[in-house]
């Protein structure tokens, strides 16, 4: 079963459900992403270099037997890499054992260290992330522009940036609008203000952890469930489905064949019957005393967004 396809701002088609990859083991990930191409009929595979399985991911592509033309492959420059974008890319192209990506996004509105005491996650003696406090953003994305016109990426974007980072740190300099902003959406984070302002940018949305993450509550959520049995889906199928139905590209992560197989079927099953009065529900579960943002990594410093409450360093 293929995936529906949207089209983002440059006219380039994306698969509305990828694969997600983040902590899937490597000696598991090859095996997932090949099942989910060859038998499943995904075509958009997400990974990232700081994910540390982007060669298994590759060969996983390459088993599939697919022709690399019909896959969308998005990788996603790390956080110590900002100054030297060109040769992050290149050693993530090497890993995947490609010669371009359709989508290259830039993680986190964050730079690192990239001399720092740790390649991924470097720290200041009092234990605090090594950030870049004067870094301007702009600069990536400058080099994000010249990796596009070269032709080594088909389409290039950001992740976990707020409104306040894109329209005060990125808009305002880019001859190029970002294609995509990937971020954690779900059922309890579905930042409905952020969603409603890319999509009136032209910027497509993108959820990351859409079932949430480990051990995750929303499975269990009252709201979903019932509208499930509603429909006679699963409750995995309306979390989904929700976010598709609303033309959010969804990236649902699994290395469990059963599981692949479901969060490609059951989630278009899911975002053709939903009706407008439950996408309406769904809104306000978060607003009802539910909502929970499940990725907060200790940066230290205020990336602008609602529900994160941020011990600024220094403060």
């Amino acid at each position: 079963m293929a995936s529906p396809t949207i089209k983002l701002n440059n006219g380039i088609d994306i698969p509305i459900i990828g694969l997600g990859t983040w902590q899937s083991k490597p000696d598991e990930v090859t095996n997932a992403v090949e099942y989910a191409i060859k038998e499943v009929g995904y075509r958009h595979i997400d990974c990232a270099w700081a994910y540390g399985n982007e060669k298994e991911v590759g060969e996983g592509v390459r088993r599939s037997g697919v022709p690399r033309s019909e896959i969308f492959i998005t990788s996603k420059l790390w956080a110590t890499h900002h100054q030297r974008v060109e040769a992050a890319l290149d050693e993530t192209l090497a890993n995947l054992g490609t010669d371009y990506l359709d989508l290259y996004l830039i993680h986190w509105p964050v730079a690192l260290n990239p001399n720092g005491n740790d390649p991924k996650f470097p720290t200041r003696p009092d234990g605090s992330r090594d950030v870049l406090t004067e870094y301007q953003i702009r600069d990536t994305w400058a080099q994000f522009e010249a990796v596009l016109a070269k032709g080594k990426v088909r389409a290039i974007g950001v992740s976990n940036f707020s409104e306040r980072i894109l329209e005060r740190d990125l808009l305002p300099h880019a001859k190029v609008v970002p294609a995509v902003n990937q971020i954690e959406l779900h059922l309890y984070n579905p930042q409905l203000g952020l969603v409603t302002y890319l999509q009136s940018k032209g910027i497509v949305p993108q959820a990351y952890s859409p079932l949430g993450s480990t051990n995750s509550p929303l499975l269990q959520d009252e709201t979903a469930s019932a509208i499930a049995q509603q429909h006679g889906l699963q409750t995995a199928d309306v979390l989904l489905g929700y976010l598709v139905a609303k033309d959010i590209v969804t990236l649902p992560k699994s290395v469990t064949p059963a599981r692949i197989k479901s969060n490609l079927e059951g989630t278009l099953a899911a975002a053709k019957k939903l009706t407008k009065e439950d996408i309406a529900k769904l809104d306000g579960v978060a607003a009802s005393g539910k909502q929970n943002r499940l990725i907060q990594p200790p940066w230290g410093v205020d990336l602008g967004f609602d529900n994160w409450p941020v011990k600024v360093q220094g403060q």
